[in-house]
């Protein structure tokens, strides 16, 4: 995977966040709901993506961690 620029998940959430809201205030026509969940999909499962492949960075760091002798 390429690597991403700073902030991208943070950007993912924060529109995510603001879908949420917007949904939950309740004055949203039913295809504007349904064009809102859509989208709300997509970046929960772009955001699922990009905290996997943290996870799995830090598991490689900290494999590599204890694989270093101690001094």
């Amino acid at each position: 995977m390429a690597e991403q620029r700073p902030g991208v998940f943070e950007e993912k959430m924060t529109r995510l966040e603001a879908i949420v809201r917007e949904l939950e205030g309740g004055n949203v026509d039913l295809d504007r709901a349904v064009a809102l969940f859509k989208e709300g999909k997509t970046l929960a499962r772009e955001c699922e993506g990009l905290l996997k492949v943290a996870q799995d960075h830090v598991e490689r760091a900290m494999a590599s961690a204890d694989e270093r002798p101690e001094q």
